[in-house]
C-alpha cells in the first residue's frame, strides 16, 4: 500500500514552507494568548499538540498510493454526511450555530471532513476519461448532487462560509477537467440567473454579513465593525509592525476573534506587512 518511490518524489520543500507557516502561526497564538487565565492548558499549547498530530496524518497520508483513496472516496464522503446529519441533531449550539459535534473528549465540525471527502468524491468522479470533447451536462447531475447534499445540510447549521467554500471548490475542479467550454458558461449563466433566489432565502444576519463584507461602513458597529478592526490594526502595523507581542489592539481587546478568525490581523500589527 505504501510506495517507497515516494519518499524519493516527495516534496520537502512543500513541507518546509508548510512547517514555517504552521511556526508562525503557533508563534502568534503565543502573543494573544499567553497572558490568558483560565482552566486546562494555554489555547498555543493545545494548538502544538493537533498541528503534530496533524503532521503526523499528512505525512502518512501522503505515502499511501493515491488510487488507495479512490477506492474508498464515496465511503468516506457517505461517512462525512452521516455525521453532517448528527451534527443536526445531538450538535453543540455556540453563538447561534449547531456545527460542532462531541466525540469522547472532544469537539468535532464535520463540514471540515466535508471538504477533503468531497473533494475526494469528486476526484473520484472526474479521473475517468470523458471522451474526446470532454464532459458535458449530461456528466454533471452527479457531480452537482455531490454538492447540493451537503450544503443543504451545512446551510441549515447555519454556515455560509463553509457552504460557499464548496461551491468555490467545486467550480475551481471544473476548470481543471476537460469540460466543454459551452457546458461551463451554462453553468455559470444558470448559477448567475438563480443568485436572487438564494439571496431570498438567506436569514438577515447573512445578508448583513456579505454587504458590509463589501462596504463595512455601512454598519461600523454592527456586522462591519470586526472587519473595519482588522483593517485597523493591519493599517497601525505598518511596514515595520509595532513588536511581537506589542499589538495595541490586540493587546486592549479592540480585535474580536483575534485567536481565530483575525489572527492575520494580529500578524500585520505586530510585525508588519
Amino acid at each position: 500500500m505504501i510506495d517507497r518511490r515516494l519518499f524519493i518524489h516527495f516534496d520537502w520543500t512543500l513541507l518546509g514552507l508548510v512547517l514555517i507557516l504552521a511556526s508562525v502561526g503557533i508563534i502568534n497564538l503565543y502573543s494573544i494568548t499567553a497572558h490568558w487565565e483560565g482552566p486546562g492548558p494555554p489555547v498555543y499549547l493545545k494548538q502544538t499538540f493537533w498541528l503534530l498530530i496533524g503532521l503526523v496524518l499528512m505525512i502518512t497520508v501522503a505515502f499511501i498510493e493515491y488510487r488507495f483513496y479512490s477506492d474508498f472516496a464515496y465511503i468516506v464522503y457517505t461517512v462525512s454526511l452521516f455525521f453532517l446529519v448528527a451534527v443536526l441533531a445531538y450538535g453543540i449550539i455556540t453563538s447561534g450555530a449547531q456545527r460542532w459535534i462531541r466525540i469522547g473528549f472532544v469537539n468535532f465540525q464535520p463540514s471540515e471532513l466535508v471538504k477533503i471527502s468531497f473533494v475526494l468524491a469528486l476526484a473520484k468522479f472526474f479521473h475517468r476519461p470523458p471522451g474526446r470533447e470532454g464532459y458535458s451536462l449530461k456528466h454533471l447531475p452527479f457531480p452537482f448532487l455531490l454538492l447540493v447534499i451537503p450544503m443543504i445540510l451545512i446551510l441549515k447549521q447555519p454556515d455560509l462560509g463553509t457552504a460557499i467554500i464548496l461551491v468555490l471548490v467545486f467550480f475551481s475542479i471544473l476548470l481543471f477537467v476537460k469540460i466543454r467550454w459551452s457546458s461551463l458558461l451554462a453553468i455559470v449563466l444558470v448559477g448567475a440567473s438563480v443568485l436572487p433566489l438564494v439571496w431570498r432565502f438567506l436569514k438577515d444576519y447573512q445578508k448583513r454579513r456579505i454587504i458590509t463584507f463589501f462596504n463595512p461602513d455601512l454598519d461600523p458597529l454592527g456586522a462591519g465593525y470586526h472587519l473595519i478592526q482588522s483593517k485597523i490594526a493591519i493599517g497601525s502595523g505598518g511596514v515595520a509592525g509595532k513588536g511581537f507581542m506589542r499589538g495595541t489592539q490586540c493587546k486592549l481587546g479592540f480585535l474580536p476573534e483575534q485567536q481565530t478568525d483575525f489572527i492575520f490581523s494580529v500578524l500585520g500589527e505586530e510585525w508588519g506587512l
